[in-house]
C-alpha cells in the first residue's frame, strides 16, 4: 500500500508557492521544523506524548530542554526552554507569533560552544537604526524604527534581578498596547544567547512565507521571489547536515581528553598486600 494523503499544514515546500516578507518581525511564526528538525539532527531526543499536541526535547547530556506547546492564544507561550547545570540555571518562553528564524538563532546558539568574545547587545541594534534609552534605575530600552518592535531589560526595583523582554505590539483603544508577540529572556542565561537572539531582532532579511499565512496581511509587505520549493528544501537539507556534522566533531572534541589523558594510577600487587 502506498502512504495516504493526510491533508494537514505540515507540508514539503514544494507543495507551497513562497513569497518574500518583509519585516520579518511580524511574518508569523512559520514552520516549526526549522528549530526542531535542527535540534534532532544535533541529537536532541524526542520525548513528545504522541498522544497530546505537543513536542518535548531534551539535549543529549540532559541539561536543555525545549518544549512546543500550542495555546489557544498565539501571544501566550508557545515555546518554552529551560536550562539546569552545574553553572546555573535559566528559563526562557517565547509566543507563539514569534518567527522561528528569530527563534532559531537563539536555539542554533545554543549548539554551538561559546565565544571567546560576545557582541554587545544594544550596539547591533542601535547600528540598525533602534533608538536606545536607559533611564536612572538601569533600566534600558532599544525600540525599532517602526515603533512595533522593542527590546526592553528591566528590573522591578533597583539592584534587584534584571529581566529581558521582546514585544511586538500595536497601538489599541483608549491608549493601550494589543500584543502581536512576547519573548522572555532570563538574565542568568549566557549573554552570547541573548546577544544571538537580539542581533537576529536586529536584522532586515526577509523570510519566505506562504501568500497570506501571515498574522497580520497588513503590517508586512509579500512578494513572490526569493527562494522557492526546492531551493528551500535543499537549504533544508544542507542545514541539517552541517548541524550533525557540527554535532558530530563536537562528540568528537569531548572524548579527545579521555582518551589522551594520562593513565588512572593503579596500586602495585605489593602495595595492597602491604595494605
Amino acid at each position: 500500500m502506498g502512504t495516504p494523503y493526510i491533508p494537514t499544514r505540515a507540508q514539503d515546500p514544494r507543495r507551497t508557492i513562497w513569497f518574500e516578507t518583509r519585516p520579518r518581525h511580524l511574518a508569523g511564526r512559520g514552520d516549526p521544523r526549522h528549530i526542531t528538525q535542527a535540534l534532532r539532527a544535533a541529537g536532541w531526543k524526542n520525548h513528545s506524548d504522541p498522544d497530546y499536541p505537543h513536542v518535548a526535547l531534551v539535549s543529549p547530556d540532559y541539561r536543555h530542554t525545549l518544549v512546543l506547546e500550542p495555546q489557544p492564544e498565539p501571544y501566550a507561550a508557545w515555546w518554552r526552554i529551560r536550562s539546569e547545570s552545574d553553572e546555573g540555571r535559566w528559563y526562557t518562553e517565547f509566543g507563539g507569533n514569534t518567527p522561528v528564524e528569530i527563534l532559531a538563532s537563539l536555539t542554533d546558539a545554543l549548539l554551538q560552544p561559546a565565544p571567546e568574545t560576545t557582541p554587545d547587545v544594544w550596539s547591533a541594534l542601535t547600528s540598525a537604526g533602534w533608538t536606545y534609552e536607559r533611564d536612572e534605575h538601569g533600566n534600558e530600552t532599544a525600540t525599532h524604527p517602526d515603533g512595533i518592535l522593542s527590546l526592553r531589560r528591566w528590573t522591578v526595583s533597583p539592584s534587584e534581578r534584571f529581566f529581558w523582554t521582546a514585544e511586538a505590539t500595536l497601538t489599541g483603544g483608549l491608549g493601550g498596547r494589543d500584543r502581536l508577540w512576547r519573548a522572555s529572556l532570563d538574565d542568568a542565561m549566557p549573554r552570547h544567547l541573548i546577544a544571538a537572539f537580539t542581533a537576529a531582532l536586529g536584522s532586515d532579511e526577509p523570510v519566505q512565507r506562504g501568500m497570506y499565512d501571515v498574522p497580520h496581511s497588513h503590517l508586512v509587505t509579500q512578494h513572490q521571489r526569493g527562494p522557492q520549493g526546492k531551493q528551500l528544501a535543499a537549504a533544508r537539507e544542507a542545514r541539517l547536515k552541517a548541524v550533525r556534522a557540527a554535532a558530530r566533531k563536537a562528540r568528537r572534541s569531548a572524548a579527545l581528553p579521555t582518551r589522551n589523558g594520562p593513565a588512572p594510577a593503579t596500586s602495585s600487587p605489593a602495595t595492597v598486600r602491604s595494605r
